[in-house]
């Protein structure tokens, strides 16, 4: 499931005249307005085996940052909020299929994903992130400051591509897996591990981490090695809802939402 990973970024445009837009933009389709104006709740579909983004807790109830944020941008388009469950591989089905209005389940944004389903602005990305002992002496984290330095990465990942790319003076040590790759650091055989940022920070906020470690240097974020991030899945054929929650998204960052979830479920802040 962790493959499903791929922070959010909204790029705002400004600047553009308004009638420059109007000229250029097709208003939504009729049907979609209306769509759009007569909805009073609003439906989202995620699943419930992906923490801290959706499951159940302790008590049975679903939670997690997907959920709070569906619920949030809810709150922040006075409708109600209906959030149901479905097996992964059923998620975008049931959306193209009307059974749902929004599918927030950390689908990353990909050429195949996009065949489909239309997306929202992206709400998190998930970068690459370099750890090491709190006792490292603190290190320049760049090509330059980790010249010589034994990098541990997994096996066939993007971050192994992108230290091979561009941290070709430092010893690369390659693991068959992360864990194996995250014991290397704990053992003491590698100066920093880099891997995905959300991962690194369970793992530190975590018991297995043994407290060792911690974020060294700041988040990677080339989306040629990281994808494009996240988004919630959207029909293609109701622009006007896309509109709505770009709005909402935007509004959650401005009134400082956004953050407060943020760190609720990645106090170490991943992204």
């Amino acid at each position: 499931m962790l493959a499903k990973i791929a922070s959010a970024l909204l790029l705002l445009i400004v600047g553009v005249a308004p009638t420059l837009l109007m000229a250029q933009t097709p208003p939504p389709a009729a049907d979609a307005q209306d769509t759009s104006a007569r909805r009073t709740v609003l439906r989202f579909l995620t699943d419930s085996d992906y923490p801290p983004f959706n499951y159940y807790d302790e008590d049975n109830t679903l939670t997690g940052f997907n959920v709070d944020m569906a619920r949030a941008i809810c709150v922040e388009l006075a409708l109600a909020c209906d959030v149901k469950v479905r097996p992964w591989a059923e998620l975008l089905p049931a959306l193209q299929k009307g059974e749902a209005d929004a599918v927030i389940a950390s689908h990353a944004l990909t050429a195949a994903a996009l065949k489909g389903v239309d997306f929202s602005d992206r709400y998190y990305f998930t970068p690459g992130r370099f750890v090491g002992k709190r006792t490292l002496p603190k290190l320049d984290i760049t090509p330059e400051g980790l010249e010589g330095r034994k990098i541990a990465v997994a096996k066939g990942s993007a971050h192994e591509a992108y230290v091979r790319a561009f941290f070709r003076d430092s010893a690369i040590r390659v693991f068959e897996t992360v864990e194996l790759a995250r014991d290397g650091l704990l053992s003491g055989s590698v100066d920093v591990l880099f891997d995905d940022g959300i991962s690194l920070a369970l793992w530190l906020n975590g018991t297995a981490s043994k407290a060792c470690c911690e974020f060294k240097g700041g988040a990677f974020m080339e989306p040629r090695f990281f994808g494009d991030g996240v988004g919630i899945a959207l029909s293609r054929d109701d622009p006007q809802l896309k509109a709505q929650i770009n709005g909402a998204l935007r509004k959650l960052r401005e009134n400082g939402r956004y953050e407060e979830m943020v760190l609720r479920y990645f106090p170490l802040r991943a992204f």
